[in-house]
């Protein structure tokens, strides 16, 4: 008991903490590679020991836990480095380079049976460009999004026998976004023009009152933007928020006595819509003779169907000689299935301030059309001595994202990682891990004409007590 109320109480904090973390990840959404063990050997993690990283990897490497209780903390950096070129050549770079992520895990065995806790991020991506740079449209328009996922993990890890561990988790998961998004007139006219809509469309009675108004307006009336703005500047959760559950199964196998597999199948998540209640959407129309007319519409904006994808990996580690460790993962993420489209709705308030729109909504979608992503993960470990043990490995993930649809505030396109890391033990009960990770640039170009590059720095370390 006395353990458990330090635990409980580190717990809640990290549970706060994590809340408050826009996450930037390098496989799609996710991170490529979870814990500072996984992550210096290319983000492998299915069929070798990890730590408690396990839970949010594959629960069942818990059963292969040598000590019988284990504590971990750890902190993780990421990095991002984001430029937005113009297609007249003007770049803009994204000023959220810098982001820090913790997380927790305790696991305790009884028997057969390995259970715990953990509370880790799962991923995001993000960015922010100065309000005077190119994506303000010359209007002081701020951009920037972040968007958070995170996971209370419960797991129960079974010894079937000598050979086989089974495994499930039961996932807490919530979800945070910021977002600040700045249109073109051109590119809101695409959306609400039925004949056009190549990259999204919008609907409502919003816009059918805006079509009535830009009729009554002198010939030659243009749009100069529209602009969508949910975003509370909080340390600790994103405007928008939404709850749900998911959960994942795994095993190990140990087919020989060097040779082990693993696999693991992670559900899609359930989570309720992101609502931001109380922000806003502005608009400006340029009319001839009367200048520029702004209108900022106050009201409710939900972020609809935003779900985290299934995955299904499969992995092996060898243990090649006594020093020498191999591991070789594959997974397949299913982004397809939940990143068709980013759907937003919004309710303007019944309100005098928004004159005409009173009341009334938009229902907007921008096209995604993710593909599902494979990823190849590759790690080794070398056991220098008792105290020291080097790690590396490599990353390759294929990009989800079609170029058509590439949105510069939604950058996830990075495909290769080259890993290293190194544990140390400190004594027989405590240890440390470091691990670093070079998410090599890509750069795209997207339907509009705007190149995207992206490339990113991350680090892990890891404070580990055995029990």
């Amino acid at each position: 008991m006395k353990l458990l109320r330090p635990l409980s109480r580190t717990a809640s904090v990290l549970l706060a903490l994590l809340a408050a973390q826009p996450l930037f990840a390098t496989n799609g959404m996710n991170l490529e590679g979870y814990g500072p063990i996984a992550a210096a050997m290319g983000g492998t993690s299915l069929a070798f020991d990890n730590g408690t990283a396990a839970v949010i990897n594959n629960p069942a490497t818990l059963g292969l836990m040598a000590s019988r209780a284990r504590l971990d903390i750890a902190v993780g950096l990421l990095g991002p480095d984001i430029t937005a070129t113009s297609p007249t050549g003007v770049p803009a770079d994204s000023s959220a380079t810098a982001f820090y992520m913790p997380a927790f895990g305790y696991a305790v065995r009884r028997g057969d049976l390995t259970f715990g806790f953990g509370v880790f991020g799962q991923g995001g991506m993000g960015c922010e460009y100065d309000r005077n740079s190119w994506r303000g449209l010359g209007f002081g328009l701020t951009n920037r999004t972040e968007v958070s996922v995170g996971r209370a993990i419960v797991p129960l890890s079974w010894k079937v026998n000598e050979r086989f561990h089974l495994a499930a988790t039961v996932d807490f998961v919530w979800a945070g976004m910021d977002l600040q998004m700045a249109m073109s007139g051109a590119q809101f006219m695409d959306l609400v023009t039925p004949t056009s809509q190549q990259f999204g469309r919008a609907s409502g009675s919003i816009v059918q009152t805006f079509g009535q108004v830009m009729q009554q307006m002198p010939r030659g009336t243009s749009v100069d933007y529209t602009y969508f703005n949910f975003s509370n500047g909080s340390d600790f959760t994103g405007a928008a928020r939404g709850y749900g559950y998911a959960g994942k199964v795994g095993f190990v196998y140990q087919f020989a006595p060097t040779v082990t597999l693993g696999g693991v199948y992670h559900s899609q998540t359930r989570l309720s819509d992101l609502k931001a209640p109380g922000h806003s959407m502005a608009f400006q129309m340029n009319v001839p003779g009367m200048g520029r007319m702004a209108q900022t519409l106050a009201g409710d904006i939900k972020v609809r169907d935003f779900e985290w994808p299934a995955l299904l990996g499969f992995g092996v580690a060898v243990q090649a000689a006594p020093d020498w460790l191999l591991a070789a993962d594959v997974r397949q993420i299913f982004w397809s299935d939940v990143m068709a489209q980013f759907n937003m709705s919004f309710n303007a308030a019944n309100t005098a301030a928004n004159g005409n729109f009173a009341g009334q909504s938009l229902e907007s979608v921008l096209f995604q059309q993710w593909d599902d992503q494979t990823v190849i993960q590759l790690g080794v470990a070398y056991t220098v001595s008792p105290a020291l043990t080097l790690r590396a490995g490599f990353n390759f993930a294929t990009d989800p994202i079609p170029d058509r649809y590439l949105n510069c505030l939604f950058p996830a396109t990075i495909e290769r990682h080259l890993t290293a890391g190194l544990g140390w033990k400190i004594d027989a009960r405590q240890s440390l891990d470091l691990s670093v990770a070079r998410g090599f640039e890509v750069a795209k170009t997207n339907g509009g004409g705007v190149r995207v590059s992206h490339s990113q720095v991350n680090a892990q370390v890891m404070y580990s007590y055995r029990f």
